[in-house]
């Protein structure tokens, strides 16, 4: 989403940001110059203001069409590739393990909201079959993804993921509605899905912080190829920013700080065993959990950690049970 013009003319780069601009490249050979706006005045006031705003309009499509040239280099090209390998390094892992150990689905869910916030734009306008093609493939591949939770929900490790969702929705949703350049359901839905972006590996990365012991390669590709995304995306920003001064996009540039900052501490922690995050954003997290408890238990007559650690020990007690008869088969004689 960049500053150049009219609310509509930032609508489409609102598209560019996320992936395209349609329908502005017609009026992207047009140019202004002098002696147009200089003819304009000279016809009278009420022409030379008409004439004026008509040379801004001109003047905002030419920019609009210069920075979408400027959107597609060769880091953005990058990031999507890296996205995309990603997302498909998540499905083999799950379909190898047959489990959803190591796996965050805090952040599956987060990202769901960020693909159904961001690409309502497929109905608004028609875009490049590149743009459908990834765009419907991030939310296809993200309900997959949330129905084999579902399948495999007794794999799942509740007592790992402990980021809770309120916490990142609701200081997200409030950014979106007073950032927002236009006060439109699809421009404070896309600038939700950017400060959600932000914030989307944040459950993952606690996990992690949480499972130092696991070592499973497809768990860490999955990451380390989702933070390379945004690293690459920022490269993408710094070097639109260059190119074109004026532009500006700070609903993805504050999610994308936020998000390269926990993806840089995780690599650290996961390559060198140190972390400048950890300790603190684990003691957040737990005084989070702990706030919250009290607030169910009291609302509710239960909490949410009491119920996990309840479904543990079914799990653990049905384990042992399993364990057992096993033992009696074994010691039972056999009559030949």
């Amino acid at each position: 989403s960049s500053h150049f013009g009219s609310s509509s003319a930032q609508a489409e780069i609102m598209s560019d940001a996320v992936g395209g601009l349609d329908g502005v490249e017609a009026d992207a050979g047009a140019a202004v110059t002098p002696d147009v706006v200089g003819d304009a005045g000279a016809l009278g006031p009420a022409v030379g203001v008409e004439s004026a705003a008509a040379a801004d309009k001109i003047y905002s499509a030419a920019n609009i069409a210069k920075l979408t040239s400027y959107s597609w280099n060769i880091f953005r090209y990058i990031g999507d590739y890296l996205h995309l390998f990603g997302v498909f390094a998540l499905l083999a892992t799950l379909y190898k393990n047959k489990s959803c150990q190591g796996i965050s689905r805090s952040t599956q869910i987060l990202y769901f909201c960020v693909f159904a916030c961001r690409y309502l734009d497929l109905v608004d306008h028609s875009q490049t079959a590149y743009l459908v093609f990834f765009k419907l493939t991030y939310i296809i591949t993200s309900i997959i993804v949330l129905v084999i939770f579902a399948k495999l929900d007794k794999t799942y490790e509740r007592q790992k993921d402990t980021c809770s969702l309120a916490v990142l929705f609701i200081p997200c949703a409030t950014a979106a509605v007073l950032m927002a350049n236009e006060y439109s359901v699809l421009e404070m839905l896309w600038s939700l899905s950017q400060f959600l972006e932000g914030f989307a590996m944040v459950p993952q990365y606690i996990f992690c912080y949480r499972d130092r012991g696991a070592k499973d390669i497809g768990v860490s590709l999955y990451v380390v190829s989702l933070g390379g995304y945004r690293v690459f995306y920022a490269a993408n920003w710094i070097y639109k920013k260059v190119q074109m001064p004026a532009y500006s996009d700070i609903q993805s540039w504050t999610g994308g700080i936020i998000e390269i900052s926990f993806f840089t501490d995780y690599l650290l922690s996961r390559f060198t065993g140190a972390s400048l995050l950890r300790s603190m954003v684990l003691k957040v997290d737990e005084k989070i959990n702990e706030f919250q408890d009290k607030v169910e238990m009291k609302v509710l007559g239960s909490s949410r950690s009491a119920r996990a650690g309840a479904g543990d020990c079914e799990s653990e007690l049905r384990q042992r049970r399993g364990g057992r008869s096993q033992e009696l088969e074994d010691s039972t004689p056999i009559d030949v």
